[in-house]
């Protein structure tokens, strides 16, 4: 699962490391990204433009966005048979911009929440479905889901899964409507466990509000 994650990189390297404009909004890093928020995604539009969506996928038939629970997250096992991510799997995929995730550890103590990032520090890209809700009244919501894998060797100790986060060579295929689900889901693979850190971190990450570089502070390395 993934429910919380970090995007503090700025817009300058993001469109470099992308090559896709920052949207016409403010910059705002984040430390703890919550589902409902509105956040930086790239679609498979050809635009090469990143917008804000909100986290938390309404299916475009859904009756009502208010009801139910939000879908954060889409395991990439079934993506081609649950009805809420069938048509955006084949048709709305999307990078979901990020430079870290949080995860929580059961422990005798409690939970335990640990901050989990690349080696290099460097920004990537969790895969991700996107779609549009219209209602009757005209009024639109655009909103995407993260996919999640089985957990590498790294965070395994941490939780069993974890978002799948893309290799830079598969970022393009993924959002290529022409490469087809086989490829798709060869991409969805566990992120290489040798390039990743992860460290637990202050609890204070635990309320969705709080929003500050001090989250990721390591109170030890993994």
């Amino acid at each position: 699962m993934c429910g919380r994650y970090t995007l503090f990189t700025e817009p300058q390297r993001l469109m470099e490391r992308f090559r896709a404009e920052w949207p016409d909004v403010p910059w705002r890093p984040r430390y703890n990204a919550a589902p409902t928020q509105s956040l930086p995604v790239l679609l498979n539009d050809g635009t090469r433009r990143i917008r804000l969506l909100r986290w938390g996928l309404i299916p475009r038939w859904a009756s009502d966005p208010a009801t139910g629970n939000p879908l954060i997250n889409a395991r990439a096992e079934t993506l081609s048979i649950r009805p809420s991510f069938r048509e955006a799997f084949h048709q709305r995929r999307c990078l979901v911009l990020a430079d870290g995730f949080y995860e929580w550890q059961t422990t005798p103590q409690g939970r335990v929440p640990y901050w989990i990032g690349l080696r290099d520090r460097e920004p990537f890209a969790f895969a991700g479905l996107w779609d549009r809700w219209e209602s009757p009244e005209g009024g639109v919501i655009e909103s995407f889901t993260i996919i999640t894998t089985v957990a590498n060797e790294r965070i395994a100790p941490i939780h069993d899964r974890m978002p799948a986060i893309l290799l830079p060579d598969h970022e393009e295929m993924w959002l290529d409507n022409a490469a087809g689900p086989r490829a798709w889901r060869e991409a969805l693979r566990p992120y290489p466990a040798d390039r990743m850190i992860a460290y637990p971190v202050s609890a204070r990450v635990n309320t969705p509000h709080v929003d500050d570089p001090r989250l990721i502070e390591p109170l030890s390395e993994l």
